[in-house]
């Protein structure tokens, strides 16, 4: 079973997947840096506010004795543009680099075409027999 698992895990695809997993995790928090850090602030300008504090309070909190407001019911809706943001960038550069792959893979994987086969033995003299018995 130990041999098994093994063979299964040190397969060519699972390590491929392990990595692309990996790299896809760095990924999202570069661009999550870059939503956060330029664009957020950008979009934010139109908003005259940071895009992530945008929100919509539908109930308004009460303050406690330290001053802390508690009970604010509120959807965050600047929180949601970036993470959509967010996901529009990465689906966008994963499909640029499935469609490089799918390419590259594409061009391996043609080969130049095989020269065009001349006719076997037996069509030759098939076709030298059905001459003769024309004459």
């Amino acid at each position: 079973m130990l041999k098994e698992f093994k063979e299964f895990a040190l397969k060519g695809s699972l390590l491929d997947i392990a990595v692309g997993f990996v790299m896809g995790a760095a990924f999202k928090s570069v661009v999550t840096s870059f939503t956060g850090g330029i664009v957020s602030p950008l979009i934010g300008l139109l908003f005259n506010s940071d895009l992530k504090d945008l929100k919509w309070i539908i109930k308004e909190g009460v303050a406690n004795a330290e001053g802390v407001v508690e009970g604010t019911v509120a959807v965050l809706y600047g929180d949601f543009i970036t993470n959509v943001i967010d996901f529009i960038i990465v689906a966008f550069v994963m499909f640029i680099i499935v469609k490089a792959v799918n390419k590259l893979n594409r061009k391996e994987g043609e080969e130049a075409p095989a020269p065009p086969a001349g006719p076997s033995q037996e069509d030759l003299l098939a076709e030298i027999r059905d001459l003769l018995a024309k004459k």
